[in-house]
């Protein structure tokens, strides 16, 4: 059984601020320790349901040489390997070698979540809000989307309360979610003791992994429109003479058309 690990740091228990999240501030020391060992747990859980072969991939934006590249090599498990410094959403290797399953570990909610903790959507290109089809989505519905045009399941979420919310409501009740802590404000949280969300991690990892039909690969429906509603008026420009792009000015969105997911990913997104 071939998982793979896709993991942020937004959703980990004990983070709650960007200091603990930015290559070099004060706590991300600390921040990075705290991730680590949640994927370790999410490793631990895939082993002990027979996984033969686990993947992690490093998908938090920290800057600079953090950039994808946060998790502390020393700490993790040695029974995985990981992927760090590669273009966000665009590891596709062993989702084409034929990926039994995929986990996201740590994950935040999508941008505007009144309780969602650090919650954005893909900050660095400042999207206000995201659409596939009619599903209002964030950073969890770009991974499943991936992995759904490769025919791979996302079986497992885990971050806060308002995460797994959002990742069952278009993934559906079948998906196993724990939820680390519980969003009181953007920059607050009720919060799980560390090594007790690891236990959950890893217990959730296991469950999830019984059945791996639990979840169906997410896949918008066909042709695909990719409706983005830009946070700035003059990332209007990042989009102009794209192909299979049209631009609303007034109303400040971006659509992209394409007969499937992936193409009309591929002209808004980039490498």
């Amino acid at each position: 059984m071939k998982i793979l690990i896709m993991c942020d740091m937004e959703g980990v228990s004990g983070i709650v601020t960007w200091s603990q999240v930015n290559g070099g501030a004060p706590m991300y020391e600390e921040g990075r320790r705290l991730y680590t060992e949640e994927i370790n747990a999410a490793v631990r859980g895939a082993k002990r349901a027979g996984a033969s072969e686990i993947v992690v991939v490093d998908c938090h934006g920290a800057g600079g040489d953090w950039t994808f590249n946060s998790l502390v090599p020393e700490l993790l498990d040695v029974d995985c390997t990981w992927v760090a410094h590669h273009a966000w959403s665009r590891y596709t290797e062993l989702l084409e070698e034929g990926a039994d399953a995929c986990l996201l570990v740590g994950m935040h909610a999508r941008n505007n979540t009144a309780d969602g903790v650090m919650c954005h959507t893909i900050s660095t290109v400042k999207w206000h809000n995201l659409w596939f089809n009619d599903d209002l989505v964030g950073e969890v519905g770009v991974n499943a989307a991936l992995c759904g045009h490769y025919d791979c399941p996302v079986l497992l979420v885990t971050g806060d309360e308002a995460v797994c919310r959002e990742a069952r409501s278009y993934l559906g009740d079948g998906l196993t979610t724990v939820a680390v802590k519980k969003g009181l404000s953007r920059y607050s949280a009720r919060q799980i003791p560390p090594i007790r969300a690891r236990e959950m991690i890893e217990a959730g990892a296991y469950d999830a992994l019984q059945d791996l039909s639990a979840v169906a690969p997410y896949k918008p429906s066909s042709p695909v429109t990719i409706t983005i509603e830009v946070d700035q008026v003059e990332k209007m420009e990042d989009f102009r003479g794209r192909s299979g792009v049209e631009l609303d000015r007034a109303a400040q969105k971006v659509y992209s058309r394409g007969p499937d997911w992936m193409t009309a990913w591929d002209q808004v997104w980039y490498w």
